[in-house]
C-alpha cells in the first residue's frame, strides 16, 4: 500500500532522510518515531509528495508519487501537525471548501461532507465556526478533511499533540475505527500512543531507520524469566554453558551466549524437562520502550 524506497532528502549540508525504505500493507497501523529532527516529517512530506527527493521513490498504491502526485494523493489523506484551518468557517463550509477543493464531484460531495462529519463524530458542531471549537475537536476537523475522499491509507503527523487525556483518547479511538478501512502511518515522539494503537514500529534517527519491527516483537526482550522450584545448582547444571543463568529475586534471568540469539523457550523447557528440572513459570522478558526508545534516538542501538 505504502512503499518508500531509498528515499534520500538534504538541505544544504543537513540530511533529513537517508536512503529511507519500508513497505506497509494494508491494514497495518505503522508508528513512525524519533525525536524532533530525526526526519519523520520529512519522510512524510516525501510520501505524500509535499517535498521531492533527491533520490529514491515513493509509491501510494503501487502508483509513483513523484511521476504521478495527483494519482497517488487521490488515494492518500494527510493530517499535517499544524492543522490548515480555515477558523472563520463552520466545520461543513470548511468540509465543502476540501472536498471541492480535492476535486470531489458536486454530486458526491454532500454524501462525502456527511459520512467525514459522522465518522469523525462532529454533527453537533458541525455549523459552529472552527475557531470556537476545542483543540480536540479542531484536531477531528482535520481528519475529517484527510477522509473526506475516503482514502486507502492515511498519514497522521502528531495527532494528540497538545490534546487533554480525554481528547487523546477519542482520537485513538478514531483512529482505531479509520484502520478498519485504511492503512495508517501515525508519526509521534511518544512511545504510549504507539503502544495504544500501533501494531507495528518505524524508528528513525538522523535520517535514518534504525528499527523496524511489529510491536509484539520489540515489547519481548531477547532473555527469558523462569521460577523452579529445583535446587539451584540443578538448574543451572541443566543450562549452563549454552544458557547464561542469573539468580535475581527468587527467579532465573537466562540469556544465550550468543548475544544476537534469543531466548528460545521451547528449546529450554524441553532441556530442563528432559533433566527432571520443574519448570513453575516461563515467560519472555518485557521490554521498557520508552527505555528502548531512549536508547534508539541516542544512538545506543
Amino acid at each position: 500500500m505504502l512503499n518508500a524506497d531509498q528515499l534520500t532528502r538534504t538541505y544544504d549540508t543537513v540530511v533529513a532522510a537517508q536512503d529511507v525504505s519500508f513497505e506497509i500493507s494494508p491494514g497495518e497501523i505503522v508508528g513512525l518515531l524519533g525525536h524532533n529532527g530525526a526526519g519523520k516529517t520529512t519522510v512524510m512530506k516525501l510520501l505524500t509528495g509535499f517535498i521531492e527527493p533527491n533520490s529514491g521513490n515513493a509509491f501510494v498504491d503501487g502508483i509513483n508519487v513523484q511521476e504521478s502526485p495527483v494519482a497517488a494523493r487521490a488515494n492518500l489523506g494527510y493530517l499535517p501537525e499544524s492543522r490548515p484551518l480555515y477558523k472563520e468557517l463552520s466545520v461543513v463550509d470548511y468540509l465543502w471548501f476540501s472536498a471541492t477543493v480535492r476535486g470531489i464531484s458536486k454530486s458526491q460531495r454532500r454524501e462525502s461532507v456527511e459520512r467525514a462529519v459522522r465518522d469523525t463524530d462532529l454533527s453537533d458542531r458541525a455549523l459552529d465556526d472552527i475557531g470556537t471549537l476545542s483543540r480536540g475537536l479542531q484536531q477531528r476537523v482535520g481528519v475529517a478533511q484527510a477522509i473526506l475522499h475516503q482514502p486507502k491509507a492515511l498519514i497522521l503527523d502528531e495527532p494528540t499533540n497538545g490534546l487533554d487525556p480525554s481528547q487523546t483518547q477519542h482520537m485513538r479511538e478514531l483512529i482505531r475505527d479509520m484502520a478498519k478501512d485504511a492503512t495508517i502511518v501515525l508519526s509521534t515522539h511518544i512511545m504510549q500512543e504507539v503502544e495504544a494503537i500501533c501494531n507495528r514500529v518505524l524508528i528513525m534517527r538522523d535520517g535514518n531507520i534504525v528499527v523496524d519491527e511489529l510491536l509484539k516483537n520489540l515489547k519481548e526482550g531477547d532473555r527469558c524469566w523462569l521460577r523452579s522450584s529445583s535446587e539451584d545448582a540443578d538448574v543451572r547444571a541443566a543450562l549452563e554453558p549454552s544458557t547464561t543463568v542469573q539468580r535475581i529475586d527468587g527467579r532465573y534471568l537466562l540469556s544465550s551466549i550468543d548475544d544476537d540469539t534469543k531466548c528460545d523457550i521451547p528449546a529450554i523447557v524441553r532441556e530442563l524437562v528432559a533433566k527432571d528440572i520443574v519448570v513453575n513459570s516461563i515467560e519472555p522478558e518485557k521490554r521498557d520502550l520508552e527505555a528502548l526508545f531512549r536508547s534508539v534516538s541516542e544512538g545506543g542501538i
